[in-house]
């Protein structure tokens, strides 16, 4: 049986800070951060625009979060991606994800040289339901 890492990460995960979690539900980071949520895992909003979005309170930016987060997912635009790697490695979260159409490959490679597990350009809604039903 060949081992599935990204099973083993969103069944290990259960604090994930969303990068640009918008409070609109008209956008695709509020229905995925809503769905992630309702399987269990607490989301931490981090958009420096809003006060709150579903039911928690938003970060400016990642240093600013008091607890401890398992994994940071991203949606911001490619350009972004590079600030929000270095303060997840900073603060030595141990996996990042790259929602569809974010893409950054340096800032990739600078997650993994960091000891980070990375995805890149992969809806987590859907690699969730894919495993988990």
């Amino acid at each position: 049986m060949q081992s599935d890492s990204v099973r083993d990460l969103l069944s290990n995960v259960k604090t994930i800070a969303v990068v640009g979690l918008s409070d609109s539900p008209m956008r695709p980071s509020h229905g995925v951060s809503a769905y992630m949520q309702a399987q269990g895992y607490r989301i931490i909003p981090v958009n420096p625009q809003i006060a709150e979005a579903l039911g928690e309170k938003s970060y400016r930016s990642l240093l600013e979060v008091p607890e401890k987060i398992d994994l940071v997912d991203v949606f911001r635009r490619p350009e972004f991606v590079d600030e929000v790697v270095e303060q997840a490695i900073q603060l030595k979260i141990p996996a990042i994800w790259l929602q569809e159409d974010v893409i950054n490959e340096g800032a990739a490679e600078r997650a993994r040289k960091a000891g980070m597990f990375v995805v890149m350009d992969r809806c987590i809604l859907k690699e969730h339901r894919a495993r988990f039903g």
